[in-house]
């Protein structure tokens, strides 16, 4: 992996670092939000038998960060070609 000019690196690398901190802030909202923070509100709904803040709180949040990687690895590998770093 091999970047033709300096710009071009430093320009692979900030969209690569906003797409991390967009993906982490929605890990944060899941994982903090809805299992802690509106776990009250989100309780008076009911998901599959269970509450919903119940629900992300225990089994939610993990499908969500699986689909987190999943987004990553799928927008990491168009950035990677975009830029002419792909394998």
């Amino acid at each position: 992996m091999s970047f033709e000019d300096k710009d071009k690196a430093k320009e692979y690398w900030d969209e690569n670092i906003k797409l991390v901190l967009s993906l982490l802030a929605i890990w944060a909202f899941v994982s903090f939000g809805c299992g802690v923070l509106f776990v009250d509100v989100l309780n008076e709904i009911t998901f599959m038998g269970f509450k919903l803040g119940f629900w992300f709180a225990q089994q939610g949040a993990m499908y969500v960060f699986l689909i987190l990687i999943a987004v990553y690895v799928r927008k990491a590998n168009l950035l990677d070609k975009k830029y002419g770093v792909d394998e």
